[in-house]
């Protein structure tokens, strides 16, 4: 029940007189506490600052304000740095505030539309996933503590933040995705029109800081929102480095050393979890290196009344949209996902080397499958002289082996005959790939059918 005079940790040693500290072990138990404070808040505060460097970089653009809509035209390409977009699909996207009252988006038809809070959590699907079963219709989102009158013909969604984040994607492309609306309830009789920015050609930043500079970020987010808005342990734990609604941020030199020496500490702890998850429940299959981003299958990160903190943090320090449809995909429905940071012979990918990887035929996919290759350092689609990294089966180009397998290839040059089927990667960088499936079908889900392991082409 007590403790020794002298203790050794991973944080240095710690002195004691029948179990009193010594004050210089005192004031270094407190810089211990601070610094594990700095990495449970960079580890639970990852989705918030994600949002916050979101808003930020389509600022930077212009994008800013109801009516005005980012889309990338014709699709998403790797000209900015983005969280694991992928290059198949045409996105709209924008930040709605609710301080001036309630907002009404119109998803266009036949299309998979989401509502994320400034924490990241998740509103609403609209479109296909949605209430309104993808014939379109008007949702009203009221602010926090609204008590004002609820109109009828709208599907009214609460949010806990003032501040929101909706990416629009439609089936149908890009025309379809500027079908979207966006106002204030109070214009409904007069809706303004929309201004689509083409994000798609501008080079920008949304990705969240991994020093000091992300407390910031979090700092920005908690001053904008009510208190209630976070629940008490995070929000405590933010408060015990000294972020608290309402009261200034500033750190003095020591806590800010700190602080930087926490945030690095807590982004490898993140990309420790990403590339190298050690919980079996991470892997998509048995004995294969092949790992789900979304962990248990909840869009809360739940399981047996806990919540799953590293699977949260490694979702968002890689990706981003939270939604049950993404979290738990049905057959026909939906998208599966599935990545690797290794070789066969589990060593890191080497953007130098030539590689490949065996999908055996009939990819189980009713819409169609992607590969899109990412940089490790950013988490954003791999940058080389093709804008899009990737290679699809929708592209009509893809050929197959004569068992009707398909057989892809990464390196820094194509092996002959095979540029429809290759990816580039760049000498000196890592990279990593993530296979989606759209539709994904039972094979996917009985496991009877995965993708082999990437090998080193020799």
């Amino acid at each position: 029940m007590g403790v020794p005079d002298r203790v050794e940790t991973p944080l240095g040693a710690f002195e004691f007189f029948d179990g009193v500290p010594l004050p210089e072990s005192t004031s270094k138990l407190y810089d211990g506490l601070d610094f594990v404070r700095g990495i449970d808040a960079f580890l639970n505060a990852v989705p918030g600052a994600s949002l916050v460097a979101m808003r930020r970089g389509l600022r930077s653009v212009g994008v800013d304000g109801l009516s005005v809509l980012g889309v990338t035209d014709p699709r998403a390409n790797s000209g900015s740095y983005f969280l694991t977009p992928n290059t198949s699909t045409a996105y709209g996207t924008m930040f709605i505030d609710l301080h001036d009252g309630p907002v009404v988006i119109e998803p266009p038809t036949n299309s998979l539309c989401v509502v994320d809070d400034f924490w990241f959590r998740y509103v609403t699907d609209m479109g296909i996933a949605g209430p309104d079963k993808g014939q379109g219709g008007k949702y009203l989102f009221l602010p926090p503590g609204y008590t004002g009158d609820e109109p009828d013909g709208y599907f009214i969604c609460r949010t806990p933040t003032f501040t929101n984040w909706v990416v629009f994607r439609a089936l149908d492309g890009i025309e379809a995705v500027k079908q979207s609306r966006v106002y204030r309830l109070s214009e409904s009789a007069n809706p303004p029109e929309m201004t689509f920015v083409n994000i798609a050609e501008e080079k920008f930043n949304t990705v969240h800081s991994n020093d000091i500079s992300f407390f910031g970020e979090v700092d920005e987010l908690i001053q904008e929102e009510p208190p209630g808005s976070l629940d008490p342990e995070r929000a405590g734990q933010l408060a015990g480095i000294g972020i608290k609604h309402g009261r200034p941020f500033e750190p003095d030199d020591r806590l800010k050393k700190i602080l930087d020496s926490a945030a690095k500490t807590a982004a490898g702890i993140s990309r420790a979890l990403a590339y190298f998850p050690r919980g079996t429940e991470n892997f998509t299959f048995e004995d294969a290196s092949w790992k789900d981003g979304f962990v248990g299958g909840s869009y809360e990160f739940l399981h047996e009344h806990a919540r799953l903190l590293d699977a949260r943090t490694l979702f968002h320090y890689v990706a981003t949209v939270i939604t049950p449809a993404m979290a738990h995909a049905q057959v026909g429905a939906g998208s599966a996902y599935t990545y690797t940071a290794e070789d066969s012979q589990g060593r890191l990918l080497d953007g130098a080397k030539t590689y490949r990887l065996v999908l055996p035929p009939n990819p189980p996919a009713k819409n169609f499958w992607s590969v899109d290759v990412y940089d490790t350092q950013t988490r954003s689609l791999l940058q080389t002289d093709n804008p899009h990294p990737s290679v699809m089966s929708l592209s009509g180009t893809v050929q197959e082996e004569s068992d009707g397998s398909i057989v892809l290839w990464f390196g820094p040059t194509a092996p002959a005959g095979k540029e429809a089927n290759w990816i580039r990667t760049v000498p000196g960088k890592s990279w990593w790939p993530i296979l989606r499936l759209y539709g994904p079908l039972q094979p996917w889900f009985d496991k009877a059918w995965q993708p082999g392991e990437i090998e080193e082409a020799r």
